[in-house]
């Protein structure tokens, strides 16, 4: 009788340690750790974009489109609750997404104004604040790197055999991941362009 008991609970542990739920357990914190990473980021832009538009206005307050662009762009960030539970929602992940892209090219092109203002272009404090927006893109852009491994990772554990038993029984399903149109755009952050044609005078 001993013996049946402690041959059932060597069975019991070795499955235990062979179904994955430690690892699971790994790469759902290594997620949830680089999806922090990637909010931090983007609220820092978010935190910038007022700055940086009250500057360009008081150079070039006739850009209305473009600031207004800018404005409701990051309205449309700060309006979407990036809580932990958005990366298990693949539709609010897309919104999410799509919110910062639009953010990250009205930004673009409110940068690119500048290119006909010199006085702008000359000020200290604008200077300052367009270095601090590149270097965010690019913090943005290792941070959305860590996040994309950290999923496949996750994603990879859920889904393979034995841990996609444990993961069934236990809740837990793919996480959903940045998508982009083109792959060179995970590696390298948004391009702006200074050199762009100033338009004919009127």
């Amino acid at each position: 009788m001993r013996f049946r008991l402690v041959a059932l609970l060597a069975i019991a542990v070795s499955l235990l340690s062979g179904c994955g739920y430690n690892q699971i357990q790994i790469n759902d914190e290594a997620v949830s750790g680089a999806w922090s990473e990637v909010l931090n980021q983007y609220k820092r832009r978010a935190d910038l974009v007022p700055n940086l538009v009250s500057i360009v206005q008081g150079y070039a307050a006739h850009e209305k489109e473009v600031l207004t662009q800018v404005t409701e762009a990051r309205s449309s960030v700060g309006s979407i609750k990036a809580t932990p539970e958005l990366v298990n929602d693949e539709a609010a992940f897309a919104r999410f997404q799509k919110a910062q892209a639009d953010l990250s090219s009205a930004l673009g092109r409110l940068l690119v104004v500048s290119e006909n203002y010199p006085q702008l272009k000359a000020d200290a404090n604008f200077r300052d604040l367009q270095a601090q927006v590149e270097g965010t893109e690019n913090r943005i852009t290792v941070a959305r790197n860590r996040y994309i491994k950290a999923v496949q990772e996750y994603n990879v554990s859920v889904r393979t055999f034995p841990n996609n038993l444990t993961a069934m029984v236990m809740g837990y399903k793919p996480k959903a991941n940045f998508a982009v149109e083109d792959e060179k755009a995970i590696s390298s952050a948004p391009k702006i362009d200074f050199s762009a044609p100033r338009p004919a005078a009127r």
